[in-house]
């Protein structure tokens, strides 16, 4: 038998995860990016987050800066900006991961499903052939096998190497 260990997500599993100032694709500060947050990249139209509480390795979050609920609100410039970094997100999973599929995608309203329905964002989940285990099915649990600092610091490197290139872009 084999033991996952995933001890970041007791909070989430007896629902005591700490509350969320603000918005939680508003992280407090200026900075690019920000393990506290699990932050990987902000520049001046998109960020990144790893989601605190994956349904996979690598599930990202990514969202306009400005504070909008609807695909509808989005600017040309902020539609091309995400889109843009939706793919840099797959390449830069399938460099770590190597995922057999994707599910990419946004849920709009609380109806549809959005936890934060009033910010708009996407989910970015890599998936394996065969990912879907009996935990899930029969204990509504997921078991993650890389802790979240790991992965973290495993993706800043690209995120670091976007933001250089677009700073170098803006010269």
């Amino acid at each position: 038998m084999k033991t996952y260990w995933t001890p970041w997500r007791i909070e989430h599993v007896r629902d005591l995860a700490p509350t969320v100032k603000g918005c939680l694709f508003e992280p407090p500060g200026d900075t690019s990016f920000d393990e506290k947050y699990l932050l990987l990249y902000r520049d001046d139209i998109v960020l990144v987050l790893l989601n605190r509480y994956p349904y996979a390795n690598g599930h990202l979050l990514v969202a306009p800066l400005r504070h909008i609920s609807s695909l509808t609100e989005l600017e040309a410039l902020e539609n091309q900006a995400l889109m843009e970094m939706l793919q840099h997100c797959v390449n830069i999973l399938t460099t770590h991961y190597s995922p057999d599929g994707w599910n990419i995608g946004c849920n709009i309203g609380e109806s549809a499903g959005a936890g934060i329905a009033d910010h708009l964002h996407f989910h970015i989940v890599p998936r394996w052939d065969g990912d879907h285990n009996f935990m899930t099915v029969l204990a509504d649990l997921r078991t993650i096998p890389e802790h979240i600092s790991q992965t973290f610091n495993q993706l800043l490197p690209d995120f670091l190497k976007l933001l250089s290139r677009k700073t170098n872009q803006t010269k």
